[in-house]
């Protein structure tokens, strides 16, 4: 089965490999087992177990059988497995078999996302709305819940905290503002994270403190944060792949390495980037902005092409937040797509010329008589 949705930077086929029911080994599968890939390091994933093997066993370090590859399948973070050759005293196996994927957010890579937290700073560096929208955006593509979290809160002023919240709360997203120097807003975080089992999906550029923040979250993890660059004002990339870690059900219980139920609330962290591609679709694009779907809710456009740019007829208008951040993206859109329009007029145009110089015949003129001047 296949599914369209419009992720990341486009509009992608997410393919739903396997049986459509979840494997569950009897007891003549001694060498096979399945579970969830929970990081992707090289050629290599690592797989929790749905159940414990021998001696407690309950993570696998494995390869990719070739045929996957034959078949394009390619195995992310989140995916649900089976697993096939296994040896429980060097802790290996082989994947042999995906189960059907729910979604797969593009960029960064996971699958079967239930919660897109995209985390922006709004401070050191200061938040560029252009480059949010973008993140927020991708994250609509996967059709997960999104939410918003303004980072490093302590570092401007209490009105300024509440104006800004206030504004991209009108973007239509739940907002969460936090300190990780101070615990502002991390208990609530925790709350909302924690009241739903599933993979979340922590995202943003480079520097906005999603390693930070998941420090602050389950605080055995100790993972490796850096200071924004003093001279650029940019973020350094801390996070080099994308791992999952499961959030602990009680504060007292924080494990980093805790291995974790099949129906634990699961946290991914990510590597940071800074400038998330958009869809190519234009229709797409307008869907992933919540104002557009829930002003489009209450009255459609006059025409099915509108690009809901306020023209005769837009339902939208442009007394709306993001107006002009919507307009920049679909400007940007569009551009791309002519492209090739472009390049293939210009190719036309080239021939043309060429055949003009070497004195071949243009349709419908006749051919000159080689004998006759």
């Amino acid at each position: 089965m296949q599914a369209l949705l419009g992720c990341g930077c486009e509009s992608v086929v997410v393919e739903s490999p396997g049986a459509s029911q979840p494997y569950r080994p009897g007891p003549a599968d001694a060498g096979r087992a399945s579970g969830r890939v929970v990081a992707l390091q090289a050629n290599y994933c690592r797989v929790e177990l749905d159940a414990p093997g021998p001696e407690g066993c309950r993570r696998l370090l494995c390869t990719r059988r070739s045929r996957l590859d034959h078949e394009g399948l390619q195995v992310w973070v989140g995916d649900r497995v089976r697993l096939e050759g296994i040896d429980w005293t060097a802790g290996r196996a082989a994947v042999a078999q995906l189960e059907p994927r729910r979604n797969l957010l593009q960029r960064p890579a996971v699958a079967n996302v239930d919660r897109v937290v995209v985390v922006a700073a709004l401070a050191e560096p200061d938040l560029d709305p252009l480059q949010l929208t973008r993140f927020l955006v991708a994250a609509e593509g996967s059709g997960a819940a999104v939410d918003l979290v303004l980072g490093k809160a302590d570092l401007v002023a209490e009105l300024a905290l509440r104006q800004a919240c206030a504004d991209f709360e009108a973007w239509g997203y739940p907002v969460f503002p936090l300190s990780t120097r101070t615990g502002l807003g991390l208990a609530a975080l925790r709350h909302h994270l924690r009241s739903a089992a599933g993979i979340t999906v922590l995202c943003g550029p480079s520097g906005a403190g999603k390693s930070s923040l998941l420090n602050a979250l389950i605080p055995d993890l100790d993972l490796r944060v850096a200071a924004v660059s003093g001279r650029l004002q940019r973020g350094r990339h801390t996070t080099r792949h994308v791992e999952l870690f499961a959030m602990p059900s009680e504060p007292a219980a924080a494990d980093a390495l805790a291995l974790f139920p099949v129906a634990a609330a699961l946290v991914a962290d990510t590597p940071g980037f800074n400038r998330p591609e958009l869809p190519s679709d234009p229709v797409v694009l307008a869907q992933a902005f919540p104002e557009i779907r829930q002003r489009l809710a209450l009255g459609l456009c006059r025409f099915r092409n509108c690009r809901h740019l306020g023209d005769l007829g837009c339902a939208m208008g442009t007394d709306w937040p993001r107006f002009s951040l919507y307009r920049q993206c679909l400007e940007e859109v569009e551009a791309i797509a002519s492209v090739p329009s472009r390049v293939a007029t210009t190719t036309r145009r080239r021939t043309s010329r060429r055949q003009t110089s070497q004195g071949l015949s243009r349709p419908g003129r006749e051919d000159s008589d080689p004998d006759h001047p």
